[in-house]
């Protein structure tokens, strides 16, 4: 293996970088001019809420809140400054599109510097790291996806990133053992440790990450028993808890329950048992938990009888990885890109997210993208299959078809879920009637006095307002108190408003069985609401525009 990658390599990564970040235009500009990069309600809610931060009648960093991490909200905050990037969802949509250019590179770096690049396997080793960069990029899921202003592209790139500097770090150890590269060990440990803290302040999947990389890593530095890697070691480590850490205290000191975002009342748990028919296929039940996960990884992959294919050959890959006698001793991290199947399962058994797929019970769509955290560990494994079948047999006419056969398998895979990839198609299924009411919503809002005040929960439809370009410091909603005053803040805007909304308002908008309609609709004359329209969507709750007494004078 050479220690540094050659200037060919690097005129391979700009060549790959050009490719990717076109691919990534040209689809961002194929689903934006179809309005289709908004389709997620959580896609929505991550825009409003970075927006919130300077755009509320109470801005500041708590507008964050607490069941999302707040890094894909900061990452955006700066192109949501834009009322254009705002009202479109362009602005949440850069961060995604930079991150998986990044991590398609990212995936050609794990692949090429594993199996490094001697003069006698070259060839095979640049072969498979476009390979394994082009399954990744291509795969229609991702593709949409990083259209978007989801989360799931920006975890992966720093999932991805965090394996590149790990391997690193266990290549370097071994060579440390030789008395050579002493210091670059230590140095890639602390660039993974950077990488697993932006994760963790991505995603939670980057928390079990972290913690299996801490000991994997502890592991290799008593392998080597060299007192500078244990240096790096506790760098490492102080840097990849941080995330959690200061997550939790952030928790405990602004709700008052360190663990606020797992069990508090915006919680997937939580949002679970207020859900009829609460339990979930999965729930305290961790074999049916795992296959259901593993099954929207395939889903994610390709449809119908290719699915198992792709199983088939990442469990190949992983057997080559590592038992090959010349790899398996820098290899072995790779394993950890498989994480997500554990995490994931126990998500579904035991922390209240369901998974649902048309092709099982209940046939519907929700959370199917979780599957698409598995797209490395297939994207390297199946490579790795080919690259190992490949160098067993030395006939150069073999290791071309091998190659051939690879391409056409991924190509005709991709190309059965193209048309419709799960992803988008979970996106329409579970939009139409919330976008039906929030495009007649906005009709009705963007006609109101521009000076005028609403108050309205937004936690379900704040979409609305974003299509009408509504500015959020004109609404009094549930982000307007100070949270660290539990249960309520008597003297918050939010609850005050609810009390008295003559006073604050001069518009509301409630939501059948809202917060708003709890706290109003008693007695709705005694409130001095006169209602102006109702809105009626199927599959949604009713929708009704109150004016105050305070607006007619």
């Amino acid at each position: 293996m050479s220690a540094q990658p050659s200037w060919r390599w690097d005129r391979e990564i700009a060549l790959l970088a050009w490719f990717t970040t076109c691919v990534s235009m040209l689809s961002f500009l194929f689903y934006f001019r179809r309005g289709e990069i908004l389709l997620y309600g959580d896609a929505v809610a991550h825009i409003n809420i970075a927006r919130r931060v300077f755009d509320s009648r109470t801005p500041g960093l708590l507008q964050l809140g607490t069941v999302w991490l707040p890094l894909p909200h900061l990452l955006m905050l700066p192109f949501l400054l834009s009322n254009w990037m705002w009202k479109t969802g362009v602005g949440g949509s850069i961060p995604s599109m930079a991150a998986y250019v990044l991590g398609t590179i990212g995936i050609f770096r794990l692949v090429r510097d594993g199996l490094g690049s001697d003069a006698q396997s070259a060839l095979m080793v640049k072969s498979a790291a476009w390979l394994a960069a082009i399954i990744y990029a291509t795969n229609p899921n991702l593709i949409y996806l990083q259209a978007t202003a989801m989360t799931e592209a920006l975890y992966l790139g720093l999932f991805i990133w965090a394996m590149v500097y790990f391997n690193e770090f266990v290549r370097e150890s071994a060579k440390a053992e030789e008395n050579t590269h002493p210091l670059a060990a230590s140095s890639s440990l602390v660039k993974c440790g950077f990488c697993l803290l932006a994760a963790c302040l991505t995603r939670y999947d980057a928390w079990l990450l972290a913690a299996a990389m801490s000991v994997a890593a502890l592991a290799v530095v008593l392998h080597t028993k060299r007192r500078g890697h244990r240096r790096g070691l506790a760098k490492f480590i102080l840097i990849a808890a941080a995330a959690p850490t200061l997550w939790l205290a952030y928790n405990a000191i602004v709700y008052r329950n360190p663990l606020e975002f797992a069990n508090g009342p915006y919680s997937a748990k939580a949002i679970e048992q207020r859900s009829p028919g609460a339990a979930h296929p999965g729930t305290h039940d961790l074999q049916t938990a795992f296959s259901y996960f593993l099954k929207s990884a395939e889903l994610n992959l390709a449809a119908g009888n290719w699915q198992k294919l792709w199983l088939l050959l990442a469990v190949a890959g992983v057997i080559a990885a590592l038992t090959w006698k010349q790899t398996r001793s820098h290899l072995w991290p790779l394993v950890l890109l498989w994480i997500p199947l554990s995490f994931y399962s126990l998500s579904v058994a035991y922390g209240g997210v369901p998974i649902f797929m048309p092709v099982w019970w209940p046939f519907s769509y929700y959370n199917v993208r979780y599957g698409l955290e598995l797209l490395p560990a297939f994207a390297v494994f199946v490579t790795l299959a080919f690259y190992f079948s490949a160098q067993m047999v030395q006939h150069r006419a073999f290791k071309f078809g091998a190659a051939a056969a690879v391409l056409i398998f991924v190509a005709t895979s991709f190309a059965s879920t193209w048309s419709a990839p799960v992803c988008f198609t979970e996106a329409v299924v579970n939009s139409r009637d919330r976008i039906s009411l929030e495009r007649e919503l906005a009709d009705f809002v963007k006609v109101l006095p521009p000076d005028s005040t609403v108050l309205m929960y937004l936690g379900d439809h704040v979409g609305a307002l974003q299509k009408a370009g509504i500015p959020l410091r004109r609404v009094i909603n549930e982000g307007n108190h100070r949270t660290w005053k539990q249960p309520v803040d008597l003297d918050g805007l939010w609850e005050r408003a609810l009390a008295s909304p003559a006073k604050y308002a001069d518009f509301v908008i409630v939501f059948e069985g809202d917060p708003v309609s709890a706290a109003l609709l008693k007695d709705v004359q005694k409130q001095g609401l006169v209602p102006l329209a109702v809105i009626h969507t199927s599959g949604q709750a009713k929708a009704t525009i109150y004016r105050t007494y305070a607006s007619a004078r």
